[in-house]
């Protein structure tokens, strides 16, 4: 089927002229007409087979033509910044010279741009969910207006967490019976179905080649290879192949990083992306993919989704995906659009678990290539250590590490002393250890104000030099010492000249007859008899009644207050 064939304006049908397209795949065919019908519709369809397209052009003709639609806005929610990015671009490609403006937005970047926007009045807005939830609660973006939604690469979007923000979404918004929906996936999981059913107006469910979910122009092969072989494999690949563009999928952000930087110092000039990166950065990388100035890309997954590079002939997968899905979609960003493409997999020890698992998916076994001696290429960054840039800028090798601003600050002694090793380096000679030093370096800490208090403190008062130290032999006086042993004790603290007055011996005594009677006071009297009382000096000895043991305790009592009282 052709494009004329369709029910669209000639102003959508000389954007998709000036695009360069003339017949609709597969998807497109079925699709377009039932939304162009006002029917919702749910997609499973291969990456690759033109989806954006499908969607794209009804939504220009209903908002341009339906008066159902007129004066609304569509939403597109995509899973990553990369793939929303390229729907407003492929938008403005298929769009020229229609009256809509399009707007991106992701996080990564300001809210100023995206709130003006949203000011001037745009009307297809294609975002992240995190940002849109973001612009919605703060009252700058108003999904009530939005008159067509449309989810693209659901499984993705589920996958990653957005489950609870699009739920969320679709409740600001009005009604289900108010807006067309449209769910485009490439595989239709239990929660893609659970979001069609219960937000969806009975949508029509279109699938395009379910049995097979990757493209036949893609020559699959696979090479069982060790994780110390498997950089040489992939050198000896890209010098027997040559292809002029390929992509090299990790699944860490180190691996990325590292690979591409031993890729550039065999001579392969790459770019890489990660989540790390900047976004600012990673749409820079995208452009100059696409723009063909750069000829190969390590990535993440992150680019597995909705990247469009035109004749990309190879797909490396240095490491096998731990989700057979991701398969599917790295391996769709070759032989798009009717091209032909290459994809190679290297399975090491660490990763091939996840092969059965993607072989039953794809419903097909993967061809086995022997990995030959003619196939390991020279590595030039073999035995090189390989630092990681957290902060953005270039890597370099550690033999040719320069020295940061911060180790420009040490001193020249610091800085020509040997590194401490006990061992030998990669490739160089064993360091000998430094001898020993004979006294511990003394390091004189800053003196704060509680150490120079403390140091005042130490010092001798004034005057003490000049006042001889009396040492003095025996103990101090007692309360029970007499009066001999007290002036004793201050002849040998005065000298034996020392003669106390008068009134400093009567002191002494008074004092030595009141600690006695303290003491006397503290002592514990004697044990009394069971039944007797304290005699008082002036009266004669009482003897106490015992209590009877008759009646029990209430009666032993009474027998005591009856003793005591006399009666």
């Amino acid at each position: 089927m052709k494009f004329d064939e369709l029910k669209l304006d000639k102003e959508i049908l000389a954007g998709v002229t000036a695009a360069g397209f003339e017949e609709c795949t597969e998807v497109q065919a079925q699709v377009i007409p039932h939304i162009l019908d006002g029917k919702d519709v749910m997609v499973q369809s291969q990456t690759g087979t033109g989806k954006t397209a499908a969607f794209l052009l009804p939504a220009f003709q209903l908002l341009l033509h339906n008066p159902d639609f007129q004066g609304g806005k569509v939403l597109i929610v995509a899973p990553t910044r990369e793939l929303a990015v390229q729907i407003k671009e492929e938008s403005e490609l298929l769009g020229e010279g229609l009256p809509f403006q399009t707007e991106v937005f992701h996080g990564g970047v300001g809210y100023v741009t995206q709130e003006k926007a949203l000011r001037d009045g745009v009307n297809i807005m294609v975002g992240t969910p995190g940002r849109i939830l973001d612009l919605s609660q703060s009252g700058t973006m108003n999904l009530k207006e939005v008159k067509l939604l449309i989810i693209d690469e659901a499984d993705r979007l589920f996958d990653m967490g957005f489950y609870p923000d699009i739920r969320k979404m679709m409740r600001r918004m009005v009604p289900r019976e108010e807006r067309l929906n449209m769910l485009f996936s490439a595989t239709l999981s239990t929660r893609v179905r659970n979001i069609a059913w219960e937000y969806m107006n009975d949508p029509v469910e279109t699938e395009i080649a379910p049995e097979q979910l990757t493209v036949d122009t893609v020559k699959q092969t696979l090479y069982h290879v060790s994780s110390s072989e498997k950089f040489s494999v992939m050198l000896g690949l890209l010098k027997q192949k040559k292809p002029r563009t390929a992509i090299v999928f990790t699944n860490t952000k180190r691996a990325a990083e590292e690979v591409s930087k031993r890729l550039e110092i065999n001579g392969y000039p790459t770019e890489y992306i990660s989540g790390d990166l900047p976004q600012r950065k990673r749409l820079a990388i995208i452009r100059k993919i696409k723009a063909g100035e750069a000829e190969y890309l390590v990535a993440t997954d992150v680019a597995a989704r909705g990247l469009h590079i035109d004749n990309l002939e190879m797909v490396i997968n240095y490491d096998l995906p731990e989700d057979p899905e991701a398969y599917v979609h790295r391996i769709g960003r070759t032989a798009r659009a009717g091209e032909t493409g290459e994809a190679v997999a290297l399975a090491c020890e660490r990763f091939v678990f996840g092969l059965e698992a993607i072989e039953n998916l794809i419903n097909q076994k993967i061809p086995v290539a022997d990995v030959t001696e003619e196939l390991h290429g020279e590595d030039a960054s073999a035995g090189m250590r390989i630092r990681m840039d957290r902060d953005g800028r270039d890597g370099r090798d550690s033999r040719d590490r320069r020295p940061r601003r911060s180790e420009g600050r040490r001193s020249e002694s610091r800085r020509s002393e040997p590194r401490r090793s006990s061992g030998s380096g990669r490739g160089g000679e064993a360091r000998r250890p430094e001898p020993r030093r004979s006294e511990p370096r003394r390091v004189e800490p800053r003196k704060s104000e509680p150490r120079r208090a403390a140091e005042r403190r130490a010092e001798p008062r004034r005057g003490a030099e000049r006042r001889p130290e009396r040492v003095v032999a025996g103990r101090a006086p007692k309360a029970s010492d007499s009066l001999e042993e007290r002036l004793a004790y201050y002849r040998r603290k005065y000298g034996e000249d020392f003669q106390p007055t008068d009134e400093m011996l009567a002191s002494m005594q008074a004092n030595g007859k009141g600690k006695q009677k303290q003491k006397q006071k503290r002592q514990r009297p004697e044990r009394r008899e069971p039944g007797k009382v304290s005699p008082r000096p002036d009266a004669p000895d009482v003897e106490k009644p015992q209590p009877s043991k008759k009646g029990g305790v209430v009666g032993r009592i009474k027998s005591l207050f009856s003793g005591s009282s006399g009666k």
